[in-house]
C-alpha cells in the first residue's frame, strides 16, 4: 500500500508532537516546518523511514517574518514508495545558524554552500562552509530582499516613458491609482 499525505503527517506528529506544525498541501505535496533546533532529528527520522534521497536544499528570504526572515527548505524523496514532501525551518537575519544536513545527507555538501553563499544562512557543523560561486570579499548576500531593485536617484530615465506612474500615466490610472479598464468608444465597436 502506498504512502499517503495523511499517513506520513500522522507519524510525524505521533513522533514529534507539536514540533512539527504548519501541514499543508500545495499541489499535493505534504508541506510542513518544525523548530530550527529540531532539523537534523526530524531529518534523521525521516531518513529512517525511507527518505534517503535530499532532492533539494535552498533558501528563501521573507523580510516581512519578524524574527524568522530565512526558510531553509529540504526537499526529501522516498524512492521505494516514490514519495516526496518538503520540510521547512526557520531563523532570524540576526542569527542564521541551523544545523547541517551533512550529517546524513552528502549532497547537503553544495546545497549548504549555495545557500550560504547567496542567503547568509550559517549551517553549523559544515564541513567546509565557504562562498562557491561569489567573491569571498562579499559582505552581504546577493538573494537577500535588502536591497533596491534599481537606484532610485538615477535622474537620466523618465517613468512615463516605460508606463510607470508620473504626471502624465497615458490613462492607465483612475486619480485614485487603480488601473482603468481599456474600452472602445463607441464610434470604433
Amino acid at each position: 500500500m502506498a504512502l499517503t499525505n495523511e499517513q506520513v503527517q500522522q507519524q510525524l506528529l505521533e513522533r514529534f508532537g507539536d514540533k512539527v506544525k504548519a501541514f499543508e498541501e500545495p499541489y499535493g505535496m505534504l508541506t510542513f516546518e518544525a523548530d530550527r533546533d529540531q532539523n537534523i532529528a526530524v531529518l534523521q527520522y525521516l531518513y529512517e523511514n525511507g527518505f534517503r534521497f535530499l532532492t533539494d536544499l535552498t533558501a528563501v528570504h521573507y523580510p516581512a517574518y519578524a524574527g524568522r526572515e530565512l526558510a531553509v527548505v529540504y526537499h526529501v524523496h522516498n524512492l521505494v514508495e516514490n514519495f516526496r514532501l518538503r520540510f521547512k525551518v526557520f531563523a532570524p537575519v540576526a542569527q542564521p545558524d541551523v544545523q547541517s544536513a551533512t550529517v546524513l545527507y552528502e549532497s547537503a555538501n553544495w546545497q549548504e554552500r549555495e545557500a550560504y553563499d547567496f542567503y547568509g544562512v550559517n549551517f553549523t557543523g559544515h564541513p567546509n562552509l565557504k562562498r562557491i560561486q561569489n567573491v569571498d570579499e562579499m559582505d552581504y548576500f546577493p538573494q537577500r530582499k535588502e536591497f533596491p531593485l534599481e537606484d532610485q536617484t538615477r535622474i537620466d530615465k523618465d517613468d512615463e516613458m516605460f508606463g510607470r506612474g508620473g504626471s502624465f500615466d497615458f490613462g492607465n490610472r483612475r486619480e485614485d491609482g487603480a488601473p482603468t479598464l481599456h474600452t472602445l468608444p463607441e464610434s470604433e465597436k
